[in-house]
C-alpha cells in the first residue's frame, strides 16, 4: 500500500471524530502524536485501552504484570478464553492491534515498585489507573506528582463507582482527599466482595473520554470533582474537591519527595489486630498433609457464591459474617485451620475463635489463593 494509501484510509478510519467541531484535524494529530500509560488491563483497563486504541491515541503503554483468568472474562473485555494464562500485556496487544494496527503498544510485565515507577512513567503524557488496589494507587498517584503528570484514576466496588482526573499542577491530587492508605486488609478486594460486570465499563469509558479531552483539550475537565455513579439506582452525581494546601505531596509544605512500596501497608493484615506470626500461619503444602489427619477441623469463611465455584477437600463453610451466631459448630476438641480467598478474612476469622477460647487455630497463608498456586493449579478461583 503507498504513503498515499494508508495516509487515506486513517482518515477514513477517524472521519466520524474529525467531523466535530471540537476535534478536527488538528485534534486527531494530536491524538496520533500523543502517549498514555494504562496501569492495570483488567475491568477498567478493558474499555479505557479499547477506546483510547479506537480513536487513534499514538502509543499506549501497558501495564500489567497478571495473567488472564476465568473470572475475568465477565468484565476484562480485552480478553478471551483461549488466553487464559496468558499474560494480560500479550493479550492486550493482540486484542488492540486487532482493533487499530497503527497504534504502537507498549508492554510493561514488571510489577510497578518504587525504583522503578518513575522510569515507567516518564516517558508518557498521561497516567490511566486502573489497578484494583491501593499500593498502587498511590504509587502511581506519587509518582504522577513528582513528574508533573495527569492521572486519569477510576475505581469500583460491587455496583459502585467512580472517576477523577488527579493533577496537581492544576487541583488536587489523590492524597489530597485520602492523604494515607487505608488500614491493610479494611476494604475487601473484588474477588473477595463481587463486582457487576458492566460497571467497570462504564467508568473505564469514562477514564478513557477524560484522556481524549486532556489530549485535546477541549470540554470541562474532571480536575476537581469527582464523578460518583451508582448502578442500581442508575444515578450519576459529581461533588467538588479542593486541593489541600496541608498535603504531604502537593502542598504547600510537601514532606513527600521520594516514593515508597505500600505493599506492607496495603496488603498485610488489618492494623487493629495482632501483628502476624509465623506460628499463627499453616502454608498451602503443609496443610495438605494435614489434611490425613481425623482431627483436623478445616473451616471455609467465605461466601457461599465463592464455595460453589472451589473448595478445599472436607472444609466446613461458615462465613465470616455468619460465623459469630455459629462459633458452636466449630469443635472446640481439634485443631482448626481456616481459610478464605486470600488470608485477610480467614486472619479475621483467627481473631475470633481465639477469643472464643479456641486455642488451637491456625490460618492459611495466602488462603485458596495459595493453595490454588503450590498445591492444585487446576483449582478455578473466583
Amino acid at each position: 500500500m503507498t504513503p498515499t494509501a494508508s495516509a487515506d484510509k486513517e482518515k477514513i478510519r477517524y472521519s466520524r471524530q474529525t467531523l466535530l467541531r471540537e476535534i478536527g484535524p488538528e485534534g486527531q494529530a494530536k491524538l496520533n502524536a500523543a502517549s498514555v500509560l494504562l496501569v492495570g488491563l483488567g475491568g477498567l483497563g478493558s474499555p479505557a485501552a479499547l477506546y483510547l486504541a479506537a480513536a487513534g491515541v499514538g502509543r499506549l503503554g501497558l501495564a500489567d504484570f497478571d495473567v488472564v483468568d476465568l473470572s475475568n472474562l465477565h468484565r476484562q473485555l480485552l480478553h478471551t478464553t483461549e488466553r487464559i494464562g496468558q499474560p494480560k500485556t500479550r493479550s492486550a496487544e493482540t486484542t488492540l492491534h486487532a482493533i487499530n494496527p497503527h497504534v504502537e503498544l507498549v508492554r510493561h510485565e514488571a510489577p510497578l515498585r518504587a525504583d522503578n515507577a518513575l522510569a515507567t512513567l516518564r516517558p508518557y503524557d498521561i497516567v490511566v489507573v486502573g489497578a484494583d488496589n491501593f499500593a498502587t494507587r498511590y504509587l502511581v498517584n506519587d509518582a504522577c506528582v513528582l513528574l508533573g503528570k495527569p492521572n486519569v484514576s477510576g475505581s469500583i466496588f460491587q455496583f459502585e463507582g467512580q472517576a477523577s482526573v488527579f493533577w496537581a499542577e492544576r487541583g488536587p491530587c489523590y492524597r489530597c482527599l485520602h492523604p494515607d492508605p487505608p488500614p491493610p486488609g479494611a476494604m475487601p478486594s473484588c474477588g473477595e466482595a463481587g463486582v457487576l460486570g458492566v460497571l467497570p465499563g462504564v467508568i473505564g469509558l469514562v477514564q478513557a473520554t477524560e484522556t481524549i479531552k486532556l489530549i485535546v483539550g477541549m470540554g470541562e475537565s474532571l480536575i476537581g470533582r469527582i464523578l460518583l455513579y451508582d448502578a442500581l439506582g442508575m444515578r450519576f452525581r459529581t461533588v467538588s474537591v479542593r486541593k489541600d494546601p496541608a498535603c504531604a505531596l502537593c502542598g504547600e509544605h510537601a514532606s513527600i519527595r521520594a516514593l515508597q512500596d505500600y505493599d506492607a501497608l496495603c496488603g498485610g493484615p488489618v492494623a487493629t489486630e495482632p501483628p502476624a506470626d509465623p506460628s499463627d500461619e499453616i502454608d498451602a503444602p503443609a496443610l495438605a498433609q494435614r489434611l490425613k489427619e481425623p482431627d483436623l477441623f478445616l473451616l471455609d469463611v467465605r461466601q457461599p457464591a465463592e464455595w460453589d465455584i472451589a473448595r478445599l477437600p472436607g472444609a466446613t463453610l461458615i462465613p465470616l459474617d455468619a460465623l459469630p451466631a455459629r462459633l458452636a459448630e466449630v469443635p472446640a476438641d481439634r485443631d482448626v485451620v481456616v481459610y478464605c480467598r486470600s488470608g485477610a478474612r480467614s486472619r479475621k476469622a483467627q481473631t475470633l475463635l481465639r477469643k472464643a477460647g479456641r486455642r488451637s487455630v491456625l490460618n492459611l497463608a495466602g488462603g485458596i489463593q495459595a493453595w490454588r498456586n503450590s498445591v492444585d493449579p487446576s483449582l478455578p478461583l473466583s
